[in-house]
């Protein structure tokens, strides 16, 4: 089958089987969270982005091997009502950033700064500090070679626009600079974007929009 991204609650999980990454994306919530469970081709080891909601589905998920690792791209609580009890069922390290990382209910194992790596069995992942939805805010780069580049973006970019910074100015700007310079700048246009809502995107056609959502402010 092919994947697409969209996923509703309630509903199964979409896969995405790249040569080293499988990609299982599932909704949970009733905020309409994506949780991601990646699994490395050549190892089995998994990593889990945001235990948001639903742990007995994200623990169903997993039940082949459990996620060693759980990363929480930001301190909102509808990206970690299910951290603890997926922490405490897979004995997984908690990973975040540590300006987020005290908002937490469990204690991160490891915290993470802008240009660090996390790695899935073979597979390595890219920390990008994504400053302005929240403090701590980052997002995982996993650049696939001839599978492409897979950004998995928590709440800070989606489809139409950067995440909300609940009208201050200073953290828009903040915001979309971290974007433009750490993501747009640096990334090419096929770049598939998984985002913590909704559905997926890609660089490629988001980035006609930037000045709009510069002038825009939100």
């Amino acid at each position: 089958m092919t994947y697409t991204g969209d996923v509703q609650v309630g509903g199964p999980a979409d896969v995405r089987e790249l040569s080293a990454l499988t990609i299982c994306k599932l909704a949970v919530g009733p905020y309409d969270n994506n949780a991601y469970l990646l699994r490395c081709t050549e190892t089995g080891q998994a990593l889990l982005i945001d235990a948001a909601a639903d742990s007995d589905r994200l623990l169903a998920l997993m039940a082949e091997q459990p996620a060693a690792q759980i990363v929480t791209t930001h301190q909102h609580g509808d990206h970690w009502q299910a951290l603890e009890q997926v922490a405490k069922v897979t004995g997984a390290r908690v990973i975040a950033h540590p300006l987020d990382a005290p908002a937490l209910p469990v204690p991160v194992d490891r915290t993470v700064e802008h240009g660090d790596t996390i790695t899935v069995g073979a597979v390595t992942l890219e920390v990008i500090h994504l400053r302005g939805h929240t403090p701590g805010s980052i997002a995982l780069l996993y650049d696939g070679g001839p599978d492409g580049r897979h950004l998995f973006t928590g709440d800070s970019l989606f489809p139409g626009g950067v995440g909300n910074t609940w009208e201050d100015a200073e953290r828009f700007t903040q915001l979309y600079n971290d974007v433009v310079e750490r993501v747009f700048d640096r990334l090419p246009d096929d770049t598939w974007v998984y985002p913590g809502h909704g559905k997926d995107t890609t660089l490629g056609v988001e980035r006609p929009a930037l000045p709009e959502w510069k002038a825009r402010g939100w």
